[in-house]
């Protein structure tokens, strides 16, 4: 019986075909199996550079081009297009095994075999090569065959390769690009995620080189998970390994490891492939986790795409911290009476007045987080004692004594009242588990660690054992948008010499991510282990316009052009739902949604429930951990970004101040990678100063 494999990057162009088209495709392919084991239905072609490429029929509009191996049963849907563009695609292209690596590839011959003679000529008169260093003994140890070599060996200039990156087969492209860029074999190696064959493969056996391609092909059991790959095709895209997250995904670590990356790196991709082989083992439960509701929402849904048994389901437990902190000190103390913004601001003023105490109730309550309870202080000695790396005011023994006096009365006062913050519920909740023997997880696996807490770290430390693969980490700092800041080893968490560091972006596309990362160049972030992180090095490999700065005079100008972009992204073939609004605050997004619905573009807040295929406007805290094709980040002025109420006096606390002013500024950055394809930033008035130099 004939197995159906489907190409990854026409997943892509699935969800953009009209629905009566990707009807008649489900319909088409869920009888493939069974209708097609000798190659039924499938039709050859005349002129194409390979026998194995054939077409099929969808209807009498658009055809379907099949990879069909010479021996095996493991047929591949490559493409859906018009009729005379199916053909052209399939005569223009060959498929090949790569001789080290084993996996499938494709490459344009008739656009090689065009270019080619041109950059010979240019090499008469050229003073150097690009690879005129490199061997060919090295070249074809890394899988590069001979047309690919001929055609690297007529390159002078990088910009070449790039260009050459839509008709070479990718899997050489990238060593050939790697190379380029001055890595040695070995290191291309590593990119690669792989290890040289030690005997070279059949390069005439497609079948089985489909079947070690997963992280381009997957291949769907039955009409059932055929129907589930077309009913989640942006979903299941999004899903696949690269074989350097693959490596990560499903490695053994000796204790916690951690995974960091850029925007559209694959670092949740990596957690939840993680969580799933962790699973498949059966060694025990396993917790994956996040910092907020809106981010396990979707790292479940991601999981459920992934498991193929109810039994893998059952051994993941998707929480997020706060939710599961909040259950283990319910179930010993019961529900907890929750101290509120305003009340809590009102116990710090009251105390301040009775003791004349020389500090805000901002500082006091900043203070009282990220180092009473962030170090554990309980005591007068421990907070004389206590770090406050960080904190830009600086304070004498007689002041932290003052201090101390204050933070003693607010936690006083919080006990004689019953009343609880999240962190405290949390500390209390680690309290109870170190408590305990038998800890509630065997593995745990947190997504946007960058996020978390001090007190959340100890709490996650304590509900897992040490011991092989007991944590694994994925965040980024650069996309850190609360205040938190931790060092891992301060809180039990030791990824010394278990680190990888993801720089490929499958998401954004490069114009895209060189702006977006140009405003963070320069700033010193912390890479929660004691160092810097930095951006060097992040890169996409995917093309497109540039993204679209403009100011307006007023906000209603503003959002008028707003109106006019998505009806202009709508009539380029763009859904309702690939379209997102990203606003500073919930006012501008609530406005964002009015005006595109009164446009007659169907819209709704990311706030509130309601339909998926519409527009989603919510704010840049809201929009993290989502993606679109399109994103429109608005409101982005000079008195908007950065939030004056987000942000410390200079005057109070000038390093808070300067943290705060960071963060606001990787918040930017966060809405502005959402985008997959097109991003627009407006503002109205004066542009942020976040964007200088971005901005005429």
């Amino acid at each position: 019986m004939a197995k159906l494999g489907i190409d990854k990057d026409f997943l892509k162009d699935f969800g953009r075909l009209e629905r009566s088209v990707q009807d008649r495709v489900t319909e088409v392919f869920t009888k493939f199996e069974h209708a097609t084991h000798a190659g039924l239905h499938l039709e050859k072609l005349h002129n194409a550079h390979d026998h194995r490429f054939r077409t099929i029929r969808i209807d009498l509009f658009w055809r379907g081009v099949v990879l069909a191996p010479d021996t095996g049963d493991t047929f591949t849907l490559l493409k859906v297009l018009p009729h005379d563009e199916a053909t052209a695609w399939a005569e223009r292209r060959r498929a090949s095994v790569n001789a080290a690596t084993g996996r499938i590839e494709i490459r344009d011959v008739a656009a090689i075999d065009a270019t080619l003679p041109e950059l010979v000529r240019h090499t008469e008169t050229a003073t150097t090569l690009l690879f005129e260093d490199v061997r060919d003994a090295d070249l074809s140890g890394l899988g590069v065959d001979e047309q690919t070599m001929a055609f690297a060996r007529a390159l002078t200039h990088v910009s070449q390769l790039e260009a050459a990156e839509a008709f070479l087969p990718h899997n050489q492209w990238q060593v050939l690009y790697g190379l380029a860029a001055g890595l040695t074999p070995e290191q291309v190696w590593a990119e690669l995620g792989a290890a040289p064959a030690r005997e070279p493969y059949d390069t005439e056996d497609l079948s089985a080189a489909v079947e070690r391609t997963p992280e381009q092909v997957v291949l769907v059991d039955g009409p059932r998970e055929l129907m589930e790959v077309f009913r989640h095709p942006f979903a299941l895209w999004r899903i696949y390994l690269h074989p350097t997250q693959y490596q990560v995904a499903n490695a053994t670590f000796s204790g916690p490891a951690r995974i960091t990356g850029g925007p559209g790196t694959g670092k949740t991709v990596v957690a939840l492939h993680r969580a799933h082989h962790l699973a498949r083992s059966g060694a025990g439960q396993v917790l994956l986790t996040t910092f907020t509701s809106t981010l396990s929402t979707s790292l479940e849904a991601g999981l459920r795409l992934l498991a193929d048994s109810s039994a893998v389901l059952d051994r993941v437990e998707v929480r997020h911290v706060d939710q599961l902190s909040h259950q283990i000190f319910a179930e010993r103390h019961g529900r907890p009476a929750i101290l509120r913004d305003k009340e809590e601001k009102e116990i710090w003023r009251r105390i301040v007045k009775r003791l004349d105490a020389p500090f805000t109730e901002t500082f006091l309550a900043e203070e009282w987080r990220h180092v009473v309870l962030a170090q554990r202080v309980t005591d007068a000695a421990g907070y004389l004692a206590a770090k406050r790396d960080g904190r830009g005011r600086g304070l004498g023994t007689r002041q932290r004594a003052q201090l101390w006096q204050v933070i003693w009365e607010f936690e006083e006062e919080l006990k004689r009242r019953r009343y609880w913050t999240h962190e405290t519920i949390c500390a209390e909740a680690t309290r109870l588990l170190d408590e305990r023997a038998d800890k509630p997880y065997r593995h745990v696996i947190v997504d946007e660690a960058q996020d978390l807490h001090p007190v959340q770290w100890r709490f996650l430390r304590a509900a897992v054992a040490q011991g092989l693969d007991d944590m694994f980490i994925a965040g980024d700092t650069h996309q850190r948008i609360y205040s938190s800041r931790v060092s891992l080893r301060e809180v039990g968490v030791n990824v010394a010499g278990r680190s990888s560091r993801l720089t490929v972006n499958y998401r954004t596309t490069a114009e895209i991510l060189g702006w977006s990362l140009g405003m963070l160049r320069g700033e010193a972030i912390d890479d929660m282990n004691g160092g810097l992180d930095t951006v060097a090095g992040y890169r996409s490999q995917v093309h497109g316009p540039p993204p679209e700065p403009h100011g307006f005079r007023t906000q209603k100008e503003e959002l008028d052009a707003l109106a006019r972009k998505v009806v202009e992204w709508r009539e380029m073939g763009v859904q309702p739902e690939e379209i997102g609004i990203a606003a500073r605050s919930n006012v501008l997004a609530d406005s964002a949604v009015t005006v595109l619905n009164a446009a007659g573009v169907p819209a709704r807040s990311l706030a509130k429930a309601g339909p998926e295929d519409v527009v989603r406007a919510g704010t840049m805290h809201r929009m993290k951990g989502l993606e679109f094709r399109c994103v429109a980040v608005i409101g982005v002025g000079e008195h908007a970004v950065p939030s004056s109420s987000a942000v410390t006096p200079a005057e109070e606390d000038a390093v808070t101040h300067a943290q705060d002013l960071q963060r606001e500024r990787c918040l930017l950055f966060v809405a502005c990678t959402r985008a997959r394809e097109r991003l627009y930033v407006s503002w109205h008035g004066n542009p942020s100063p976040f964007l200088d130099g971005f901005v005429e």
